[in-house]
């Protein structure tokens, strides 16, 4: 049977090699565009207005300093353009474990679904809200160094201050990891002598990158007719005298001369000192007991030597050589990268809380020129 199926087939025809694929120089014009390589390094990042109206919304619906999410868009001529971003679901009381994969389940299909409909599904980084400018914690740091090894130029991460936004100006910063910083991630190693041979301080831990705001030519145009003035509004008043307002009310927020965000800041100023206060004689307990642990060894090793020298003046054979890392633990230096962190933090407080002071003390003297 087998025989009378192999006849009835047809004979197999010669193989032929098939001609190796020939390839198109990209033209001069377009090789700064098609960046395959990616060579051209990172000079700027630009973000649509889809994206800044989404972070904010999601800033505003989720609790504070929660909202996080993941960019999407391309990057050309060293431009880093973001197109399009969604959130990410925020599981606070889940194991790591546990978390990871949801998240991982979520971007996936998240990404899938973007694919099917023609949207933009390259990731290029993604963005963290916090409150008043402190961004630096190990979640941030570590899920940027997972990026940056990973994506094309490294991606970025979009911090939006969701307290700036409440004062009525919106915060957006790009930042990197600096190459210093990430070749001490890849080696684990933040001690004190690390980082001083590569002059690593809590302000050279990020790089920022220039960031732009990019809105399209209608939502130009639907911005300046709702600022235009206009006798139909809803919001005209005759005791200002000038019937013609715009359709969007006039704010009177950046008159308040309310100083809770100033005790708010202060707070936080004074427990970012605790932190790290408490941090610091942490790692000098550490360094005590590397101190101690060192100091028995030496003392251990120098009375074996004394040993063995009144051993071989008696014409006998030395004591054999033990391990001593047996014997005598001596625990790893402590790692600098959470002081670093907590540095970050208070320095990023300290100058929010300048800025908040220096605008609280003009609105104050202004109000105290009115009343005159």
């Amino acid at each position: 049977m087998a025989a009378a199926l192999a006849a009835s087939l047809p004979a197999p025809s010669a193989v032929t090699t098939p001609a190796a694929p020939t390839y198109e120089a990209i033209p001069p014009s377009m090789s700064t565009a098609i960046d395959v390589e990616a060579e051209i390094p990172l000079t700027c990042v630009q973000l649509d207005g889809l994206v800044v109206s989404k972070i904010i919304q999601h800033s505003q619906d989720t609790s504070l300093g929660s909202a996080h999410g993941l960019l999407l868009g391309l990057d050309l001529e060293g431009t880093l353009e973001v197109s399009n971003s969604f959130p990410l679901p925020n599981h606070a009381n889940d194991d790591d474990e546990k978390m990871s994969k949801s998240l991982a389940r979520y971007q996936t299909s998240m990404l899938r679904s973007l694919r099917e409909v023609q949207g933009d599904d390259n990731v290029v980084g993604f963005y963290q809200a916090t409150s008043l400018g402190a961004f630096y914690n190990q979640s941030l740091i570590d899920t940027q160094a997972i990026h940056q090894e990973r994506l094309r130029h490294g991606g970025v991460v979009i911090v939006h201050d969701v307290s700036q936004t409440a004062r009525g100006t919106a915060s957006f910063r790009a930042f990197k990891l600096t190459p210093s910083f990430m070749d001490m991630y890849k080696k684990s190693n933040f001690s004190a002598s690390s980082l001083v041979h590569h002059r690593l301080t809590f302000s050279s831990i990020l790089e920022e990158v220039p960031l732009r705001i990019r809105t399209n030519p209608l939502l130009g145009s639907f911005l300046n007719v709702l600022a235009a003035p206009s006798s139909t509004s809803p919001y005209t008043s005759a005791y200002l005298g000038s019937p013609a307002t715009s359709a969007i009310p006039p704010s009177y927020s950046v008159l308040d001369l309310g100083h809770s965000g100033l005790a708010r800041n202060l707070e936080h100023v004074a427990e970012g000192i605790d932190n790290y206060r408490t941090e610091e004689g942490n790692v000098a307990y550490a360094s005590r007991q590397i101190a101690r642990e060192k100091s028995r060894l030496e003392t251990h090793l120098a009375k074996r030597r004394e040993e063995n020298a009144q051993r071989v003046s008696q014409g006998l054979n030395p004591l054999p050589e033990e391990d001593m890392g047996r014997t005598f633990k001596i625990p790893p230096e402590p790692s600098r990268l959470d002081s670093l962190l907590l540095l970050g933090q208070l320095d990023a407080y300290a100058k929010t809380l300048e800025s908040a002071a220096g605008l609280g003390l003009a609105k104050m003297y202004a109000a105290r020129a009115g009343h005159a």
